[in-house]
Formats: C-alpha cells, structure tokens, sequence
C-alpha cells in the first residue's frame, strides 16, 4: 500500500490562494460609487451580452470579476435564493447582508473543501430609502466578507482605482459626477482611452420605484 502525498495545510490554502488571485488579477474591474440618489456600478466590458452586473433584487445588485462562468453561476443562485425568501417571508426580508453572507458561506466552503477554488470576486449592493441605508459588501474568493462604505472596486486594478476614488468621491453629488469620477478612476489605473461602448454601467435607483435596477445605455455614458 502506497503512503498517501502528504501536502501542508498552510502550504495547500497559500497554494490555493495565489491560484485565486492570479484568476481574479486576469479580470476587467468593476467599481461601486454612491451618490445623492443610490449607487453607480461601472465595470470596464465591451461585450454586450456577457455581463458582469445584473440585478439580484427589488433594490439589490450583483457584480462579479473573474471566471464567467462562476460568478455568473453565483448570480442565478442567488437570484433564486432571494426569490424562495422573498415569497416563503416578506420582500423586506431579501437583504444584500443576507445574500453576502450566502455567498461568503459558500465560496468558503468551495475554497476550503473543493479541489479548485473559484477565481471570482463579487459585490452585492443595496440602495436604501436614505443615503445611510445604503449597502456595499464585497466577497473574496475565500469566502471573506467586507462591509464596504462609499464606494469599492474588485478585479485585478482594485488597489489604483480605490486611491482615485479616495481622492475625488464626495457625499451627496449627482450621477454625472458619480459617473465621471469612476471613468477617471479607470482612465489613471490603466493609462488608456475609452469609448462609450467599452462600458457597461448600471445603477441602484431609489427614485425609480420598487424595481430600482437600470442600465445605463452607450448615450450616456458619452
């Protein structure tokens, strides 16, 4: 009878990690802003039909980098997570903190229990009947969950495009400039030009009614 290879613990998570990241780093970024009215999502994609935000909720948004696939596999289970909830209870009761600690549970679980980790990274925002009540939480490959406030970016530029934000982001201002502080963000982050078309941008309304979910169109974002 063969020993069995025998791998560190530490060794295996730190292994596991980096294959995350590397994953993760491949990835366009995606930012969250909030201004007066709730919360701007902008992700850098020129694709038009495979999309890295949706809406999750009534006054619930998701986001998600890296592999496809995974967080778009994320995105439909959470969906019907909120539905079965929604209609077992009451529509009040669908929560983004309830839905980030579902996915936190189970990326967790996927990366300590599984053979390959997921290579994803996600936000699930909320926007809240007043500018306090809003909600930006962000969920690592790891499972880790973090309660984020303002604004937050994910992907492989999260680091330059949060030291933009930090610098530029002011409370209560208006969708433009919302809008034009994170396309600057990624403007400084990678050194590039972009065309309308090479956004996609969707925002968390609360003026918009029950259903605060719209995506911005290539007009304007020109």
């Amino acid at each position: 009878m063969t020993t069995p290879f025998y791998v560190p613990p530490e060794q295996l998570m730190k292994d596991r990690a980096e294959y995350a990241r590397k994953g993760i780093a491949r990835g366009r970024s995606i930012v969250a802003v909030e201004y007066c009215d709730g919360v701007l999502l902008l992700a850098e994609n020129p694709s038009g039909t495979l999309q890295k935000i949706g809406e999750l909720y009534d006054r619930i948004a998701f986001a998600g980098v890296g592999k496809y696939n995974e967080f778009e596999s994320l995105r439909v289970a959470g969906i019907r997570h909120a539905d079965l909830k929604g209609y077992a209870y009451a529509r009040s009761d669908v929560t983004a903190k309830g839905l980030a600690n579902a996915y936190s549970q189970t990326l967790g679980h996927v990366f300590t229990q599984e053979v390959k980790p997921y290579e994803v990274e996600i936000m699930i925002v909320e926007v809240g009947d007043e500018p306090a009540e809003n909600r930006i939480f962000r969920v690592t490959y790891d499972g880790t969950l973090y309660d984020e406030r303002r604004f937050a970016a994910i992907g492989g530029e999260d680091e330059p495009l949060l030291a933009h934000l930090e610098q530029a982001h002011a409370p209560d201002a208006a969708l433009g400039d919302a809008l034009g502080w994170a396309m600057e963000a990624f403007r400084a982050a990678t050194e590039r030009e972009f065309e309308p078309e090479d956004w996609e941008a969707a925002v968390v309304d609360r003026t918009l009614g029950r259903r605060t979910f719209r995506r911005l169109d290539p007009g304007e974002l020109g």
